[in-house]
């Protein structure tokens, strides 16, 4: 019945749907088994895509060839740019989606990917012979072979469902868990731990009473995320979303709740989001706060269910509609189901290598949040990178490995890897120390050669990255050329800067506060004519590249220096027994993570700068 496939992805979430589709458009025959095609691309949280440091990582996506970026411009239903008021190294784009349209969207794109066959079963096991995987097996009793193995298995892995004292098993409300597959890994070496997640209630947009809350409209420029010319929402027809609060009276009665709450009672054992917590947590880590914003979000054009973001919840279903119909517009609010929380195994991500394959099985690859992740763009950037390598490591090429300062992408995998987490993992622009180099506008720019070159990213985003360069450094050559002398001082006064005395360049004139290029192109005809119809993308990224210069110099300059110790290798033979100088749990981290250079050894959570300067002297530096 079946081929014997080069990758099978196990897993048709948003890790699984970007690693199907990665290793298909590199060539490789993939079968992407999901135990239920009608949820593929599913979005079980909250309708939306990237949000802050989460949109960079949707941009990389797609300025690599990837499909999430795209999917999400033609479900928008609402786009705004978050931290426009700081730096560029902020801006985080940010999209509502129409739920039911991303994920048809998600599948008609999958369905017109050449070598992409699907299946409907559950993987109870895999097939490992000589410590490398050749296939799985499924519940209806199929063993499918395959040269790599891909398991993006999400909230599934004996996931339990809790509402209140209520629990049951499934990976989703409504789909039952996966089995099988975690007990196989232990007994194969692998160790698991135990994460929990939760959601908030849906409710009757009909129900609500939207004058008592705050509007939230959406940009009046849509940006988007694809680097393709994907037509993108109209402005003006967008969705608006709203804002309401939670109130004393509101924390009184979730309170009611917390005896039979299975978080408090114990029954959820696994360590839930930190940057992203149920409501009761919120009540109980910040009581000194009085109120709690909620976002009321659209779950799409043609429906009235609503996605009430910021009450996540798993107390009893009385007790969240009690204290939910005392928020502000809430007053007369009908459920369409509930809150709950879900446990799931996982598998500490320190047992990979850097191109998401484990340590343990040959060619088997972790994508999502089987690695301790939380989010969609976070799993997606998982699934793209593990369906990539998938791909290489069967033909016999080199890894694809991207560094912390190439795209977040590098940031969130290199951390994975060397800490490890004890807690569902979110990408922020902190974690970054590279921010200004890793914007959302340049993600193209970073990394399409690079996909271009593995066969991944088509010839038309690489003239469309090339164009976009060439037309930047052609304005930037205007700027510098073009003098501006004390005839356009209105101009200057209008925007609060230093009147002229002399002449000086256009470009020396753009590196001021509140003078923007825009603005300049407007005031100063001449200018204007030279520049000519420029996209505005083209405009914003000189813009960007001449006010931060000297920054982004700086911290290429930095990038270089560390670029050292990343070429220090560390022989794969290396015995860290023999490191008697070094402290305890240095010496456990070097033995159980390998790292493969000075520079990632220096990363590694508990090992301190003396350890690697002693790893050194040993290495003979």
């Amino acid at each position: 019945m079946f081929l014997e496939y080069d990758v099978i992805v196990v897993g048709a979430g948003h890790a699984g749907c970007e690693a199907a589709a990665a290793a298909a458009n590199m060539g490789s025959k993939v079968l992407l088994l999901t135990m239920n095609m009608q949820n593929i691309a599913q979005m079980s949280c909250n309708p939306a895509m990237g949000g802050i440091a989460k949109g960079q990582i949707v941009r990389e996506i797609d300025a690599m060839g990837g499909y999430s970026g795209m999917v999400s411009d033609k479900s928008t239903i609402q786009f705004r740019m978050l931290n426009r008021s700081k730096g560029p190294g902020m801006w985080s784009p940010r999209t509502q989606n129409d739920r039911m349209l991303f994920a048809q969207t998600w599948r008609e794109m999958l369905e017109q990917t050449l070598n992409v066959d699907f299946f409907q079963d559950m993987v109870q096991g895999l097939i490992v012979s000589r410590g490398t995987i050749k296939g799985v097996k499924t519940s209806m009793g199929h063993e499918i072979k395959a040269k790599s193995v891909v398991l993006t298995n999400g909230t599934f892995l004996n996931g339990v469902i809790h509402i209140g004292e209520k629990q049951f098993g499934g990976g989703r409300i409504a789909e039952k868990a996966a089995t099988g597959i975690t007990e196989q890994l232990v007994e194969l070496g692998f160790e698991t731990a135990r994460l929990k997640t939760g959601t908030p209630p849906r409710v009757d947009g009909r129900s609500l009473d939207y004058s008592k809350m705050e509007i939230q409209d959406g940009d009046d420029e849509v940006v988007g995320f694809s680097y393709l010319p994907i037509e993108k929402i109209k402005p003006e027809t967008q969705r608006c979303c709203w804002i309401t609060y939670t109130s004393p009276e509101v924390h009184e009665i979730l309170k009611t709740g917390f005896e039979q709450s299975p978080m408090y009672q114990g029954r959820i054992k696994g360590s839930g989001p930190r940057y992203c917590p149920s409501i009761e947590d919120k009540i109980n880590r910040f009581a000194e706060r009085e109120r709690h914003q909620l976002f009321v979000e659209p779950e799409g054009w043609n429906t009235v269910e609503i996605y009430v973001n910021g009450f996540s919840t798993s107390l009893p279903e009385k007790v969240q509609f009690d204290a939910l119909r005392k928020v502000p517009g809430f007053e007369n609010c009908k459920f369409f189901r509930p809150g709950y929380a879900i446990e799931y195994d996982y598998f500490p991500p320190t047992q990979l290598t850097f191109t998401l394959e484990t340590k343990l099985i040959k060619n088997l690859f972790f994508a999502g949040q089987i690695n301790g992740t939380t989010g969609y763009e976070e799993a997606a950037c998982q699934g793209l990178m593990a369906g990539i390598n998938a791909h290489r490591s069967i033909n016999d090429l080199s890894p694809i490995v991207l560094s912390r300062s190439d795209a977040y992408i590098g940031v969130l995998i290199d951390d994975l890897i060397n800490k490890g987490t004890d807690e569902p993992y979110r990408m922020f622009t902190s974690r970054a120390e590279y921010r200004t180099l890793l914007r959302q506008d340049n993600a193209d720019i970073r990394l399409t050669q690079l996909a271009y070159n593995i066969g991944l990213a088509t010839e038309e985003r690489l003239n469309l990255v090339n164009e976009k360069q060439h037309q930047v450094a052609e304005v930037k050559k205007i700027l510098a050329d073009f003098s501006i002398d004390k005839t356009y001082n209105h101009f200057l006064e209008e925007s609060n800067s230093a009147l002229l005395t002399d002449k000086v360049r256009a470009i020396k004139l753009l590196l001021r506060p509140g003078i923007g290029i825009k603005e300049m192109i407007n005031a100063i005809p001449e200018l204007a004519e030279k520049i000519g119809t420029r996209d505005p993308l083209v405009l914003e990224q000189v813009e960007i590249q001449v006010k931060y210069d000297v920054y982004i110099e700086k911290e290429q300059e930095l990038v270089k220096k560390m670029a050292g110790l990343e070429d220090l290798l560390i022989p794969e033979n290396f015995n860290y027994e023999k490191l008697h100088a070094i402290s305890n749990e240095a010496r456990q981290k070097f033995i159980k993570i390998k790292p493969r250079t000075i520079g990632q050894a220096g990363r590694i959570s508990g090992v301190n700068p003396s350890d690697v300067q002693i790893l050194m002297v040993y290495m003979g530096r």
